[in-house]
């Protein structure tokens, strides 16, 4: 029985630590071509595979093409926002080159909790 009652609590610890790590803010601050990030700052190309490491990471094969809405700037410049036909999320920008800018400047904004959330069967898990 105390054996049942450790998986269990074990298990419990595991999802929590995965929903903490999915709700992770990853920079206080990202570049956009508006204040309110909506408007596509570039249109690019994959320059390699990349597999995210969760749901708020945007996956890609080689040649194929997406738009950048948001760049996180500041203690996190590596990752870049966009999507992918229904698909959008963060990804490295070292894995894709830049085929068209789209704006001619970008606007520095405070992220917002929500920016950081993963999209589940539709809901938005907050905490």
């Amino acid at each position: 029985m105390s054996r049942i009652l450790d998986q269990r609590i074990l298990l419990l610890v595991i999802l929590f630590s995965a929903s903490v790590q999915s709700t992770k803010v990853l920079s206080e601050w990202k570049k956009c071509g508006d204040p309110e990030c909506e408007k596509a700052m570039s249109r690019v190309q994959a320059t390699m595979d990349y597999l995210g490491p969760d749901c708020r990471y945007l996956n890609f094969k080689t040649g194929e093409e997406i738009i950048v809405y948001s760049k996180l700037s500041r203690e996190n410049e590596n990752l870049w926002t966009g999507s992918k036909g229904k698909d959008f999320g963060y990804f490295p920008r070292d894995a894709v080159k830049v085929e068209e800018v789209l704006i001619g400047e970008e606007v520095e904004v405070l992220t917002k909790e929500t920016d950081f959330l993963c999209l589940h069967e539709d809901k938005y898990p907050f905490e």
